[in-house]
């Protein structure tokens, strides 16, 4: 089956050579899914369709009109959920899997909707905050307009999240006013495909405020402005390359970059092994690195943990994996699916060979896993990893297994501790464990410039918290140096930063009518 694009609000199919087409396979049994390619499509019609078409039929919407859109692809998707989830098992995503991607997606929408409704105005821009007096008279004020911007959205999205990712990007792009054209990942673009098809079937948005490119856009990246938006999630080194293309960088197009990154989980010197903090903190490192079959870009890859407690954490949380039964996805019991693909699968087995150098595997072995309901040769299919590895070597800090694989690091004092986690150089996530308010505090004051989001568990939380690896709408998403430097979601804030904000400076008359039209 060859995956057709959405453009300029039809189905189309590409003019495909041999050399054009990469092959998708099933993740679980090898068999060809699709084939994809954009060769022959016309990527300039369709981005100034958006421009055209989409954007001006978004920007006239006020944020609440908006708000009502994103509610109805919310609907959509709801509705025709279970087909995404049946599709997902090719991915090698287990229910629960497909869930965290498929229902968080949904959730994220309609969060979303809520917070426009509620923290906008029911108009098409936004002033925002007090005006400033800007003369002795009280006829002459500063305020910031913020505005929709006449441009497009052009979404790069990673394989491991096919539905989400999309969504939550569309959610604070039609928002924002602005159309959105999805470019999915190969390995799973037959996911996201069908999802455009669930929206565009039920006619909730605007003519050309919804494309879809399949295949490679990476000639369409001389196709973009100064008001268009590239938002990127994926390796850091793809980020590198797209941040200094040549167009990019002449027409100042904005770049948004959400990329991977070695995230930490540091257990706190005054948890002790067997106590119930202690073993949220092992549910947490065993959670992270299963779901998904630890293909998140917020899963755990460091466990920071103090010396004298080492060896107790590896034989925990080996022992945790110990029980996780690995296999089909849709076969009853099977905990852990595969990952994307067999290239996938070799790429962990090389990351994980370059962290052992320097320590051992303590758990599971990356060249063979036992499996349920399929042929673990055929399938993408690997062990839960656990590694011991010296703290102060370079590979575990800058290498990233993106699969079901951790490194446990032992740290000498809290010094120590501080200093490895900001050797990642730039993080999505880190989680802290611990009841010390004192060393606590200490870490957030030393960790935070390094992250986007810090996830703080105690013994008072540990039974209430979403997780390490759970970004919410209403809280940033995105990292510094590594991670890429963006910032994605972050409630309405994430959606006025879409946005164009202009100083103006005028009569309290006209900023009046600005207020009520």
């Amino acid at each position: 089956m060859l995956l057709e694009s959405y453009l300029q609000d039809t189905w189309a199919a590409p003019k495909t050579t041999d050399a054009s087409v990469a092959d998708v396979h099933d993740a679980v049994t090898g068999e060809s899914v699709c084939r994809v390619s954009s060769a022959g499509l016309d990527l300039e019609a369709a981005f100034d369709h958006a421009r055209r078409a989409g954007g001006q039929a978004l920007r006239v919407l006020t944020f609440h009109q908006r708000a009502d859109l994103v509610d109805a692809v919310a609907a959509a998707v709801r509705a025709r959920r279970e087909e995404l989830y049946a599709l997902s098992t090719r991915a090698g995503a287990t229910l629960a899997d497909a869930r965290h991607d498929v229902d968080g997606g949904i959730r994220v929408l309609r969060d979303y909707a809520i917070r426009a409704r509620t923290e906008l105005p029911d108009a098409p821009h936004l002033l925002e905050g007090p005006a400033e007096r800007l003369a002795r008279g009280e006829d002459f004020l500063g305020v910031h307009l913020v505005t929709p911007s006449p441009g497009l959205m052009l979404q790069v999205n990673a394989f491991n999240f096919p539905v989400w990712a999309p969504l939550e990007k569309l959610a604070q792009a039609l928002l924002a006013g602005l159309p959105s054209v999805i470019k999915p990942a190969t390995p799973t673009a037959y996911l996201t495909e069908h999802l455009v098809r669930i929206i565009t079937d039920a006619g909730v948005l605007p003519p050309g405020s919804l494309q879809l490119v399949v295949g490679s856009v990476r000639p369409a990246l001389g196709l973009l402005a100064e008001q268009d938006i590239l938002s990127f999630t994926g390796s850091a080194a793809t980020a590198q390359t797209l941040r200094t293309h040549p167009n990019l960088v002449a027409r100042s197009v904005r770049f948004n970059a959400e990329a991977d990154s070695v995230n930490a989980i540091v257990l706190a010197p005054d948890v002790t092994p067997g106590t119930p903090l202690f073993e949220a903190f092992v549910r947490e490192v065993v959670t992270e690195m299963t779901v998904k079959a630890g293909q998140k870009c917020t899963a755990i890859r460091r466990v920071l943990v103090p010396r004298e407690h080492e060896a107790a954490t590896l034989d925990a949380v080996a022992s945790e994996l110990a029980g996780v039964t690995i296999g089909n996805p849709a076969a009853e019991g099977v905990r852990m699916g595969a990952v994307v693909s067999l290239a996938q699968r070799d790429d962990v087995r090389r990351a994980v060979r370059r962290i052992a150098e320097s320590g051992r595997l303590v758990h599971g072995d990356p060249d063979k896993v036992r499996v349920v309901d399929a042929d673990p040769q055929r399938g993408a299919f690997l062990d839960t990893l656990l590694i011991s590895a010296d703290p102060d070597a370079a590979a575990p800090h800058e290498v990233e297994p993106f699969g079901p694989a951790a490194t446990v690091l032992a740290y000498r004092d809290t010094a120590h501790a501080m200093d490895l986690v900001a050797r990642g150089r730039g993080s999505l996530a880190a989680t802290a464990v611990g009841d010390d308010l004192a060393w606590t505090t200490a870490f957030v004051r030393e960790a935070a410039p390094w992250h986007g989001r810090l996830h703080l568990m105690d013994s008072a939380n540990m039974t209430q918290t979403t997780g390490h690896g759970s970004p919410l709408p209403a809280l940033r998403h995105g990292g510094p140096g590594r991670a890429g430097g963006g910032s994605e979601m972050a409630g309405t804030r994430g959606v006025l930063d879409l946005m164009q904000r202009t100083a103006l400076q005028a009569s309290p008359r006209l900023l009046d009518t600005l207020r009520t039209k």
